[in-house]
């Protein structure tokens, strides 16, 4: 079996008060702190700037939007992975002239950003109001070269749809990254998808042999009209879908897992999922009412 191109994997997460140099600080302290324990490729949770301000409709949440050229979190999160030497997909939210996105930006360990994903699912429902927020993206699923190997980003709502997975497993992808901000939800409390959330993303780990890592926000946040208490679960899995790193619901911390990159990919070849594909057959995912075109 092939060996020798080591991924040192870490999701971070963490609670996210109303100040937001003190969010960019804790945020900095835990992307250290990963480093420190040997991490290359660092994944912070979405819109970590901020509290999660999509659970009101309210016109003054927009202002929050700035473009990605010269915006000082990225400005800061490059010289900081340039520093130490690792890959950091960073969540903002942009603004691009009358445009507003929910995106990354990826910037390599040399502190080069390689580019943007804008979010292509944008949810709609009680405390989660984002359609009101962000336009639906318009970069497709995309996969960047980097100095620890080929990485496949998308955020939050994507991570439900095993067509975004897929996408970037067959434009090369060899790790899939979530960013995420996920908890209860405001019109029935008793609802609980963290089990449920887990599992869709290990399926898709599972059904492209693709190591994967989700970091989620964790804390109650409050709207003006709802609550939400986000409950990290942030995780790590293998290239079947076993959770090999996870965290707890209420700490500020980092979980890390090394992987073998040759080896999974001689794994992948020899299982012959994507040999077997026949995509001729699968006219129908391009509709929206499953019927024949």
């Amino acid at each position: 079996m092939a060996s020798g191109r080591e991924l040192a994997l870490a999701v971070v997460q963490m609670r996210c008060g109303g100040d937001a140099a003190d969010n960019l600080d804790r945020a900095e302290i835990l992307v250290r702190r990963a480093a420190g324990a040997g991490a290359r490729l660092i994944l912070l949770q979405e819109l970590f700037e901020t509290p999660y301000f999509c659970q009101d409709q309210a016109g003054e949440n927009l202002r929050l939007a700035r473009e990605a050229d010269g915006h000082p979190t990225l400005d800061r999160f490059s010289a900081l992975a340039a520093e130490l030497g690792v890959v950091l997909p960073i969540s903002f939210f942009e603004r691009a002239n009358m445009a507003r996105y929910n995106a990354i930006a990826i910037i390599d360990a040399d502190g080069r950003r390689l580019g943007v994903y804008r979010k292509s699912h944008i949810p709609d429902g009680p405390g989660y109001r984002e359609k009101f927020h962000f336009n639906p993206g318009d970069t497709g699923f995309r996969v960047w070269e980097t100095a620890v190997g080929r990485i496949g980003v998308a955020i939050c709502w994507d991570q439900w749809f095993p067509e975004a997975a897929r996408a970037m497993a067959l434009r090369g992808a060899e790790v899939l990254l979530y960013p995420t901000a996920i908890g209860s939800e405001p019109q029935d409390p008793s609802l609980d998808s963290r089990a449920h959330w887990r599992r869709v993303m290990q399926g898709h780990a599972a059904a492209n042999l693709l190591p994967l890592a989700a970091a989620n926000r964790i804390g109650v946040e409050r709207g003006a009209e709802s609550e939400i208490t986000f409950y990290g679960q942030s995780f790590i899995t293998d290239e079947t879908g076993a959770v090999v790193a996870d965290l707890a619901d209420a700490v500020d911390e980092v979980a890390l897992h090394r992987f073998d990159l040759a080896a999974i990919a001689e794994a992948r070849d020899s299982w012959g999922l994507f040999r077997d594909r026949r995509p001729e057959l699968y006219d129908v995912l391009l509709t929206q009412d499953g019927r024949d075109r």
